[in-house]
């Protein structure tokens, strides 16, 4: 029969044993286990896991017994290997990529495009020019190559009335001592610190790009005295002077739909459709007669030589309201050639939070955005670059726009900004600065795929009357133009299809407890109930170990309490005691023992002093006789003497 430990409403003694023990166990509030041995034998024989049964009944063959112990034990630690693999990947949070598809007429893309001439900005004409004299000089010196002066007829732009008071007016200075020469094979040119030491050179194989970085250089400095962020007016002869004919869907573009403005390193630029809330560019129907179609002035006239090599436009297509980083993001249209652009739409939405990083709208991101328009992750990196470069060099990069109170950089004023600027670029692209991780992208954003090609347009037989077309509808003079003067842009919707990228979890709880389950099952061939049964038994090993803990505690308290008082000490020392019979020993007991039994006022008990009923307080015995090994105590003569005192 089960031996239990039984706990009793009243009282802390056990009950004695009685015939009737029915009543006893009525009495009993809660039946337990009174040895952990009873407990692991209740759980393996009872019990839902497969193998625990055997550890009970090869309980007799210690060799199955040990062997079924280590077989259970492993199984037990292989199962929670696996649930530490499933909670190591389910706390890695994956994601899974769902694609869906969707049709629906949807509003065009903003499309923007720049002249790669970029045109000379007249308040600082003079400083251009006398940058391309010091440049034909360091071609014939590299060289020995004259590259031919700028003809009367190159247009420059007159922005001083536009932008009042913002045009420095200090006169600039060129500095020589920044040349271009020849490394060691390599071309390039030196930077050095603020005390003339620690100098940087900034090499190139090919002297082709060494030369356009060199003069690059030089006109950031220049440009410096004007801001980056020109309001241009929206003066449609200088839209006409970039783009010959526009339409959309067979209906002439409106003067509203775009906006001019200037780019830092291509000069005069348009967006068309920047806001993309008029239903005018909304998208019906796919192919090309339903899309944009431009007739382009690509004029090879080199405005600034030096500063870009390339004829043609550059055209990014792109969401509403973002800025467009054309260096980054934009393709070439050549002159002389027809393009065909097919755009297909994707969008994803990405999780966010603990699955991925992405923000919203970037109001959650630390670094201040520098640009007007909406978040991205290109307005970012360059946000976050300026403040470092406003921080560490004392002046801003000339390409971003300015953080409130600081000025772009210029050599006159800081002459070991080049120096500090190229450094820092270098730790950005080595991913040193901390802004790949303070920008996070987009949790929902819209992707643009192109497809592109191109022919030879106008054709040789159809140049002549293009030509004239061009020249009566627009009233230009064609008396010099050539086929290579003009292009033709075509960009389409090449279905209306989208496909819609989401994130979702890899891993989550059901799955989590589906896998946790099979291999529950799969080691010990058990459900649920026997994971209950698992928590059931840790539950009663803890109580039955407070049980114990509780029982020695107390069994210790009351030991105290009834444990005899301490006896005085006697001194085994043979000097004080003295030699007597047995029998004297004997007549003494029997003679207290009489004298207590006829006073009966006197009670005398062995190890307790004398005590009177008349008494008031318990005398104790100073030195109560001892014999040991027939030695009676004797007392020293001084200790006796003072008691007869």
């Amino acid at each position: 029969m089960e031996s239990k430990l039984k706990i009793y409403r009243m009282g802390e003694v056990l009950p004695k044993e009685t015939k009737d023990e029915t009543k006893e166990d009525d009495a009993a509030l809660i039946e337990f286990y009174s040895s952990f041995k009873d407990l692991f034998e209740f759980f393996c024989l009872n019990t839902t896991i497969h193998g625990t049964i055997r550890l009970v009944c090869s309980n007799s063959n210690r060799m199955k017994t040990a062997f079924w112990a280590l077989l259970f034990l492993s199984s037990f630690a292989m199962l929670y290997w696996q649930f530490a693999l499933i909670f190591n990947q389910y706390w890695a949070y994956p994601v899974v990529m769902s694609m869906s598809v969707h049709s629906e007429p949807k509003m065009f893309p903003a499309i923007t495009l720049c002249n790669l001439n970029p045109s000379r900005i007249s308040p600082v004409n003079q400083d251009i020019a006398e940058l391309d004299n010091l440049a034909r000089e360091t071609l014939y010196n590299l060289y020995g190559f004259h590259i031919p002066k700028s003809t009367p007829e190159d247009v420059s732009i007159d922005i001083s009335g536009e932008n009042p008071g913002q045009v420095n007016s200090t006169r600039f200075h060129l500095d020589r001592n920044i040349a271009l020469v020849k490394m060691g094979g390599k071309v390039g040119f030196r930077l050095c610190n603020t005390t003339g030491g620690n100098c940087y050179n900034k090499v190139y194989i090919s002297g082709v790009d060494a030369v356009q970085e060199w003069y690059r250089f030089h006109y950031m400095n220049i440009m410096s005295q004007i801001p980056s962020i020109i309001k241009m007016s929206q003066n449609d002869d200088r839209f006409k002077n970039l783009i010959y004919s526009c339409q959309y869907d067979g209906e002439p573009c409106r003067t509203s739909d775009h906006e001019h403005f200037h780019h830092p390193v291509y000069g005069s630029c348009f967006t068309l459709n920047k806001n993309g809330t008029d239903k005018f560019w909304k998208a019906f129907k796919p192919g090309i007669v339903y899309g944009l179609s431009l007739i382009l002035k690509v004029e090879q006239k080199d405005h600034i030589p030096l500063l870009s090599t390339t004829a043609g436009v550059r055209v990014m297509i792109h969401r509403h309201n973002q800025t467009p980083f054309l260096e980054h993001e934009g393709f070439d249209i050549r002159p002389g050639t027809k393009s065909t652009i097919g755009i297909k739409q994707d969008e994803v939405s990405r999780l966010g939070g603990k699955y991925s990083q992405c923000t919203n709208n970037g109001e959650d991101v630390n670094i201040k955005l520098l640009y007007n328009g909406t978040y991205t992750l290109q307005a970012c990196l360059h946000s976050c670059f300026q403040h470092h470069m406003v921080q560490k060099c004392g002046c801003g990069y000339y390409f971003y726009p300015l953080p409130p109170g600081a000025e772009y950089c210029n050599y006159n004023k800081h002459p070991a900004w080049g120096h500090c600027f190229y450094l820092l670029y270098k730790e950005l692209t080595d991913h040193q600065l901390i802004c790949f991780s303070q920008c996070p992208k987009l949790c929902k954003e819209t992707w643009y795929k192109l497809s592109a090609g191109y022919a030879n347009w106008p054709s040789t037989k159809s140049q002549k009357w293009i030509h004239r077309a061009l020249q009566t509808d627009h009233r230009y003079n064609i008396t010099t133009m050539k086929s290579k003067d003009i292009a033709k842009v075509n960009i389409f919707y090449e279905q209306l299809d989208y496909y819609s990228w989401d994130e979702s979890p890899e891993y989550n709880v059901t799955l989590v407890m589906s896998n946790m389950g099979s291999q529950w099952s799969l080691w010990f061939g058990s459900s649920v109930l026997s994971v209950v049964e698992m928590f059931e038994f840790l539950v009663d090993v803890i109580i039955l170990s407070l049980i114990f803990f509780y029982r020695r505690l107390t069994a210790k308290r009351r030991h105290k309490v009834s444990s005899p008082p301490k006896m005085p000490s006697v001194s085994l020392t043979l000097e004080k005691y003295r030699y007597i019979e047995e029998g004297l020993a004997t007549d003494q007991d029997a003679e207290k023992s009489q004298t207590s039994y006829e006073n009966p006022s006197f009670v005398h008990d062995e190890g307790l002093p004398p005590y009177s009923k008349y008494n008031k307080y318990q005398m104790p015995e100073l030195y109560p006789p001892v014999v040991l090994h027939r030695f009676k105590h004797q007392e020293d003569q001084g200790t006796h003497q003072d008691h007869k005192s």
